[in-house]
């Protein structure tokens, strides 16, 4: 992996942040679903959407994002980064920031999604679904190069049904990881979203496979009753097979 000085805008805020002292309530809830109530409350009292919009974050996903970089050195400065599942932003503008885009020495980041997105100051948007070869082509021109860092924050629609949920985001995981050995440069760095009560045994492995270094966490800045974890893998070491067809292509 490139190296480069980690910049920390923003480190180890997530922690600080607290909402006890200002709680609000909804002055009605008539004609809400009990979930809708609920959500808003929720959002209403939480510091990380308060201090999102007081800073400019698309979301509070932001603050995820800065405290696994906080604590596994990911997004250092000239890095290229791409950020799978993207919309609204929040992590591609964390990304931007910490890697310098658009500064001496800075990296790229290349924000994917198939929701169309406002796309974050010096950020490259790729409208399109990652399996398809055209978008990696995108993306690889996006970043002028194999990335250092593949980000993913995708996750279904909850049903609310675990075993259905946990299909759905091992999935999706399973279709990011294989962008990212596609993607990657020797070294990189891999982030996908699981849940909680451990990854599924063969994407495990097969992280493993690919990784020199794979982790399992819970950023502060996740809400305490999300069974969302992060599966952070560094390391990344490619096949044979795969540097003979870069090289042809090359």
């Amino acid at each position: 992996m490139r190296k480069g000085k980690s910049t920390r805008k923003g480190a180890g805020c997530g922690s600080r942040l607290s909402g006890r002292d200002s709680t609000q309530r909804l002055k009605t809830a008539k004609g809400r679903k009990n979930s809708s109530a609920r959500w808003l409350q929720r959002q209403l009292n939480d510091p990380y959407v308060a201090e999102a919009r007081r800073r400019g974050y698309a979301s509070r996903a932001a603050f995820k994002l800065m405290d696994l970089d906080d604590r596994f050195g990911l997004l250092a400065r000239g890095r290229r980064v791409v950020d799978l599942g993207a919309a609204p932003g929040g992590w591609s503008q964390v990304a931007a920031e910490r890697v310098g885009v658009g500064k001496a020495g800075g990296g790229r980041v290349a924000a994917v999604d198939v929701t169309p997105m406002e796309p974050p100051p010096g950020v490259a948007v790729v409208h399109g679904d990652i399996r398809d070869a055209p978008i990696q082509d995108a993306v690889d021109d996006a970043l002028g190069g194999p990335a250092d860092v593949v980000l993913s924050d995708m996750a279904a629609p909850a049903t609310g049904h675990a075993a259905t949920d946990h299909l759905r985001i091992v999935a999706l995981a399973e279709t990011a990881l294989e962008f990212a050995v596609e993607m990657l440069t020797p070294g990189g760095a891999f982030v996908c979203k699981v849940l909680q009560g451990g990854t599924e045994a063969t994407l495990l492995a097969q992280v493993k496979q690919r990784f020199a270094d794979v982790r399992h966490a819970k950023p502060p800045s996740s809400r305490a009753e999300s069974a969302e974890v992060y599966l952070v893998a560094r390391g990344f070491r490619p096949t044979r097979q795969r540097d003979e067809k870069a090289q042809r292509a090359a």
